[in-house]
């Protein structure tokens, strides 16, 4: 059974990030649609990661060695990422925009799977940190993207790609762990229908509340849909880019650590160690 190589170690960075930058309107490049759609992402981590620490916090007392120490450090990470979050969501200017209403959508879907039980919790769990990671790999690759957005506000997104990557097979790790009496078939066949639903709905649902984001700033419901379209599928290809990582979940023995982008970190790392220690 294959697990995360022993040498990946998780370490909780406890940075803080001045956000007030965002507040200048189009902080994503000056561009209204990159904006919506990062705002959008951005709603998401809070309550999302909430959901992701309970989905391994059900499964601590099965855990052991270095297992149980890097559940730790997400815990710990996914914590810091949703106060970071929480502060750059409250920037957003909700006489404006409809935030409350893609609050309500995401609680909606969240609270979905938490009335499935700690299974379908970490089920989900593991197929939006899969996600996660492969988004944060786009932005480490495509540095295209951010390159007129505020340098804190760009070291924000940075640093929670590069913590997104470093953890990017603990809760995989977990659900193998508690899942090995399963058989091989029980698990890929739960896994890759899990996949295929929330890789729908994810993506249906982001494009559909940055459409409502873009409708604020003015653009008719057609435009807003075609533009937020274009940016995830086309140009820049925000989720399109990532399809080869996507697929690769659908290969039997798939581990998240098949696609070994280790390297890619170092310099980050470096970054963000010193700061974390000042």
């Amino acid at each position: 059974m294959k697990r995360s190589p022993e040498d990946v170690t998780i370490q909780p960075r406890d940075i803080r990030f001045n956000v007030e930058p965002a507040r200048s309107g189009y902080w994503m490049d000056g561009d209204p649609v990159a904006t919506a759609i990062m705002n959008t992402l951005s709603l998401t981590f809070p309550d999302g990661e909430r959901l992701f620490i309970d989905a391994v916090r059900a499964y601590k007392d099965q855990l052991s060695g270095k297992l149980a120490q890097d559940v730790k450090d997400f815990i710990a990470q996914e914590a810091i990422h949703s106060r970071e979050h929480h502060l750059l969501n409250k920037v957003i200017d909700r006489s404006k925009y409809p935030v409350d209403r893609v609050d309500a959508a995401i609680r909606e879907r969240i609270a979905f799977s938490r009335e499935g039980g700690p299974m379908r919790m970490l089920i989900a769990t593991i197929c939006l940190e899969h996600f996660t990671a492969m988004l944060a790999d786009m932005r480490a690759l495509h540095t295209d993207m951010f390159s007129k957005t505020d340098p804190e506000i760009e070291r924000m997104w940075r640093w929670h790609a590069m913590e997104e990557t470093e953890h990017k097979a603990v809760t995989y790790d977990v659900f193998m762990e508690v899942t090995k009496g399963w058989s091989p078939f029980k698990r890929y066949f739960r896994r890759c229908m899990a996949m295929a639903l929330i890789s729908y709905f994810f993506t249906r649902n982001i494009a559909t509340y940055s459409t409502w984001m873009l409708e604020a700033d003015g653009y008719t419901p057609e435009e807003a849909e075609k533009a937020v379209k274009t940016f995830l599928w086309k140009k820049p290809g925000f989720f399109a880019r990532g399809w080869k990582i996507w697929i690769s979940w659908f290969k039997p023995g798939f581990h998240p650590w098949d696609h070994d982008n280790r390297a890619l970190m170092d310099e980050w790392r470096s970054e963000f160690d010193l700061v974390a220690a000042e």
